[in-house]
């Protein structure tokens, strides 16, 4: 805006640090600019350029009313569904093609597709029944990956199985599926 174009009296849209406020203009700063208050805190505010203002002060949007009842917003959705020709699906029959619902009225994904792969815990398991040894983590990870129990994309995948297992015994104590024999060497316990 331009320095002439500003009234004394009026509200005004103002940069105030880097928030946009509305401010009323009380007066002519002594030192130049504007004096006024900002209309949301009641605080003083000086203007000092016109650059800062940005136009006039409009209304701005009404926000929604904030629903207390869940009668209220039960009352207001139904006013502002659209009726379809599907039907809706209920709690007790989930979606509406039979499958059930999840949380978010979302249909659930079909579990049958593809097998989870094995976390690399479970793949240091099965290869250390098959071994019937003890075997160090680069061995056993060796193997994982030959027959396609597990693959990583980490640099140092020894050094992750072995940190897991090690987690495991200490977390798990006795009921731990591990056991260490030897320093950096692992058996199943049971």
């Amino acid at each position: 805006m331009k320095k002439n174009e500003i009234e004394i009296g009026k509200a005004y849209r103002v940069k105030v640090g880097s928030n946009i406020c509305d401010v009323r203009i009380t007066g002519e700063n002594r030192h130049g600019g504007w004096d006024g208050v900002n209309t949301a805190t009641n605080r003083a505010v000086r203007i000092k350029s016109a650059q800062r203002l940005r136009g006039l002060a409009e209304p701005r949007p009404t926000r929604r009313k904030k629903i207390v009842s869940l009668a209220e917003y039960e009352a207001e959705a139904a006013a502002e569904t659209v009726p379809t020709d599907e039907p809706a699906p209920t709690e007790a029959t989930g979606a509406a093609d039979g499958a059930p619902a999840t949380k978010r009225g979302r249909k659930a994904k079909d579990v049958e597709g593809k097998p989870k792969k094995a976390s690399g815990l479970d793949a240091a398991v099965q290869v250390l029944s098959e071994a019937g040894e003890p075997l160090s983590t680069g061995e056993m990870v060796k193997r994982m990956i030959e027959k396609g129990l597990w693959s990583t994309g980490g640099k140092t995948p020894a050094a992750t199985i072995y940190s897991a297992i090690l987690r495991e015994i200490n977390v798990k104590g006795d009921q731990s599926r591990f056991r260490k024999v030897e320093r950096g060497r692992f058996e199943l316990a049971r």
